[in-house]
Order: C-alpha cells, then structure tokens, then sequence
C-alpha cells in the first residue's frame, strides 16, 4: 500500500514539474526584464495594483503585463510572454467576475516588481 501511494506522489511531483519549472524561468526572465527597464529612458507608466492581493486586481495586471510586452526594448523576451500567455490562460478559468481595483500609474519597474509578487504567490499556491 505504501508503494502505491509512494509512485501515485511521485507521479504528481513529476506531472506538477513542468509547470514549477516554467513559473521558475518566469521569474528568472523578470528579473531580466527589471534589469533592462532601469536603464529604459522612456519612463513608461502602467496601471498599477495597489494591493497586489487584491484578487480584483489580477485583469489589471495581465493588461499592464501586455502593455509591457508591447514596449519595443522587450521583444528579446518574447519567451517570458509567451509563458505568461500560458500562466494567464492556467488562471483566467479559476477567476470570479473581477469587482473594483484601486490603481494608479507607476513606472515600469515598480509594476515589474509587484508583477514578481504576483508570480511568486501563485507559484506558493500552486505548491501548497
């Protein structure tokens, strides 16, 4: 009987792998995409969370995520939006009908950083 259990969590460690793997290199290619947009001089405003645990807040979000894929200096990161993409679509089954966010316009690297948040915590979940 422990056997069995045994191989059934190793098949859940394995099939869950590919997924914690890819929320890993989400954040991997963040913290590059941070790097890169310190140095951007064109000061690009997003619509910011301000509670980044708000669960109305997630559309908001995955707009200011597209907003930042459209900035030029990201199209050697399109790995990180296509993963995203796949991210999005994983949670968008999972939402309720979003209520009101409270937001406010902040650079890109204030957004990047709550956005790392928000990877972060769903990744947490996704393990527990």
């Amino acid at each position: 009987m422990k056997t069995h259990l045994y191989l059934l969590l190793l098949a859940a460690g394995i099939s869950a792998a590919p997924q914690m793997s890819s929320m890993a290199e989400l954040l991997t290619l963040l913290q590059q995409i941070y790097e890169v947009m310190t140095k951007d001089i064109q000061n690009l405003r997003i619509e910011t969370p301000n509670n980044i645990d708000d669960v109305n807040c997630i559309s908001t979000i995955f707009k200011g995520t597209e907003q930042l894929k459209n900035n030029p200096a990201m199209k050697k990161f399109s790995v990180f939006f296509q993963n995203f993409e796949k991210l999005k679509q994983w949670l968008m089954p999972n939402l309720a009908k979003e209520g009101k966010c409270d937001t406010e316009r902040r650079s890109t690297t204030i957004f990047i950083k709550k956005l790392t948040t928000f990877i972060r915590k769903v990744l947490k979940n996704t393990r527990v």
